[in-house]
């Protein structure tokens, strides 16, 4: 029963971070992109809030807890939630989706080292076949010394799966000490007023002068309720379950919905290489993952 509700959870997950990338897209057409992360962390930690009073949580933090929930919020909120959106101002959504879903791969390295999950050989294989798809999607650029904002962007991007990564690492650490619902509000909170400061001071230009449609006010909120509040406390819970590595490897879905999204509702271009590219990221998490599988299920079975 308890898989089952694993399993669900994560394709509940992959659809919301699938569609994602489009809202974030839509959003920055109007929102410069740290005040868009600030507002967004800002309505996911306002949804919490209610939630944590109807369970009837303590909300405040113990004295030990603020050092965790800073750390998740400047690894996840500034690191990731922040460059990953500033990055795609210059990148179309599916390509975005597909370099930060390299993080499972970056997963896999950390929690090596990190976590003890051991990097067996087909890890291995599969962290050089991710690689080489990263190649396959940003190497074009580079062999033809074409660097120009969609570059910078991209580069960006994969700098803000390494943060996500190392967020993962750190949740599997220590968030099994703290309640999930709460740690998640106060990264959010935290982080969306250390980006509130951030985005004053850099974007002032753009604040003054912003005008906000409709769409991009629905593409906030579908960001705030069900990307950040209901997505995030979903996949700390299933963290809390499974090895990081599994659980980071399930969701080889998204950069998939992703590319596809982008192309039908945004009529963004897939071209080979990026076909190519995405293809060989998926096949090295899939190749990691079924030797995990394997490896659970062989200890399950041992355990019976």
């Amino acid at each position: 029963m308890n898989q089952v509700r694993v399993v669900s959870m994560i394709a509940i997950i992959s659809i919301i971070w699938g569609y994602l990338w489009v809202t974030v897209k839509i959003g920055l057409e109007d929102f410069p992109p740290f005040l868009f992360s600030s507002f967004r962390l800002l309505i996911g930690a306002a949804v919490l809030v209610i939630v944590l009073l109807v369970k009837k949580v303590r909300i405040l933090p113990e004295k030990h807890e603020w050092k965790p929930f800073f750390i998740l919020a400047v690894l996840m909120c500034i690191g990731y939630y922040a460059l990953s959106t500033f990055g795609m101002q210059f990148v179309d959504s599916g390509v975005s989706s597909v370099l930060v879903y390299t993080m499972p791969i970056i997963v896999s390295v950390m929690a090596h080292f990190m976590l003890k999950e051991r990097l067996v050989m087909n890890k291995v294989i599969g962290l050089l076949i991710g690689a080489a798809g990263l190649v396959c999607i940003i190497g074009t650029k580079l062999f033809h010394l074409s660097f120009d904002l969609t570059l910078v962007g991209e580069a960006i991007i994969v700098v803000s799966a390494f943060f996500w990564a190392g967020a993962n690492i750190y949740t599997k650490k220590v968030g099994g000490a703290h309640h999930k619902i709460k740690m998640t509000m106060w990264q959010m909170l935290i982080g969306s007023v250390l980006l509130f400061v951030i985005s004053f001071a850099s974007e002032h230009a753009a604040i003054t002068n912003l005008t906000v449609s409709t769409s991009s006010l629905l593409a906030l909120l579908y960001n705030g309720i069900l990307g950040s509040a209901v997505a995030f406390v979903g996949w700390n819970w299933v963290l809390s379950k499974i090895e990081a590595s599994i659980a980071s490897i399930s969701l080889m879905s998204v950069p998939l919905l992703g590319l596809f999204f982008g192309w039908l509702q945004l009529g963004e271009e897939i071209t080979p290489n990026i076909i190519l590219g995405a293809v060989l990221v998926c096949i090295g998490i899939l190749l990691t993952s079924i030797k995990i599988q394997r490896q659970t299920i062989a200890k399950e079975k041992n355990a019976d």
